[in-house]
């Protein structure tokens, strides 16, 4: 008998329970009358006893009947719930982003973008973690991430990569250095200075070594990261000074330490990353569009 019970027919007897009506469940399932009536005949046929008493021109449900919906009505509305999430995702009102970045980009920008983000969002959710290039890459190619920020140059099979536009880099420094009080700083001020930088396999490592060749300067290195924002909390520790990214240098910026651009043009490269090939998920292209927008406001 179980098997012989055919959703139709559930659906049928729900609409009538829940409209009160034929006339009014048919509208609502977008039939004729006499289908919703035939269906309801054909369940209880099924499952062997009335449901609905007619009583002049209205149905009056039987106990039987009451019984039954009890039992249908929560189904059917966890599938209305079910129907709303759906639209509130594909209207952007509620679902997850997974996100991944750099560390340098973790204090300011990436937080900025994610207000922003949310602002319009209240029912979307944000996981955020902080990783080196590679292994962001190796996560978005595995779908582990919707969305990377990485820096640049980068080779990962599996994601499509896009450049955001170039980071200047700046010179962070205790606010009582000797060269606090410029404005704008040339490398060639640097030879002999205490200096914090980073790692020698960053891509932006090899820029400020090449410049300082170029330039014949030799500052005295005193410390080495990976990592800018440990860059920058050791120049605010008292080690030396560094080059970083404003977006990295940022959350330093107090009354004991400043940010000075400098002379010659020096750049970050960063990029959006996303799985390839598929669909990207459609939260994922509009906070990219929002970190687009918020890095534009800092140029």
């Amino acid at each position: 008998m179980r098997n012989s019970v055919n959703l139709r027919q559930i659906e049928a007897f729900y609409s009538v329970m829940r409209i009160g009506t034929v006339v009014g469940a048919a509208k609502m399932m977008s039939v004729t009358q006499p289908a919703i009536s035939r269906a309801i005949a054909h369940l209880e046929i099924r499952i062997g006893y009335k449901l609905f008493e007619r009583t002049g021109r209205k149905l009056v449900a039987t106990p039987e009947a009451q019984a039954l919906y009890s039992e249908i009505e929560p189904i059917y509305g966890s599938l209305d719930r079910i129907a709303q999430v759906a639209y509130d995702i594909g209207h952007q009102r509620s679902g997850a982003l997974r996100v991944a970045t750099l560390p340098a980009m973790s204090q300011s920008l990436i937080p900025r973008t994610i207000a922003r983000f949310l602002a319009t969002r209240p029912q979307v959710t944000v996981l955020v973690q902080t990783l080196p290039s590679r292994q962001i890459a190796a996560m978005v190619a595995g779908k582990q991430f919707d969305v990377g920020v990485v820096e640049l140059p980068l080779s990962q099979p599996s994601i499509s990569i896009e450049p955001l536009e170039p980071f200047e880099l700046a010179l962070v420094m205790p606010a009582d250095h000797r060269l606090a009080s410029k404005r704008r700083i040339s490398l060639k001020e640097l030879d002999g200075e205490r200096m914090i930088l980073l790692s020698q396999q960053s891509y932006m490592r090899y820029q400020i070594d090449d410049a300082f060749s170029i330039l014949n300067v030799f500052p005295n290195v005193v410390m080495e990261t990976p990592n800018s924002l440990v860059a920058c909390a050791s120049v605010a520790a008292g080690v030396g000074i560094t080059l970083v990214t404003r977006f990295a240098a940022e959350p330093f910026i107090t009354s004991n330490v400043v940010m000075r651009p400098i002379a010659e043009e020096l750049h970050s490269r960063s990029a959006v990353i996303f799985p390839y090939p598929g669909k990207r998920l459609s939260l994922a292209e509009t906070f990219v569009a929002d970190l687009r927008d918020e890095i534009r406001k800092k140029s």
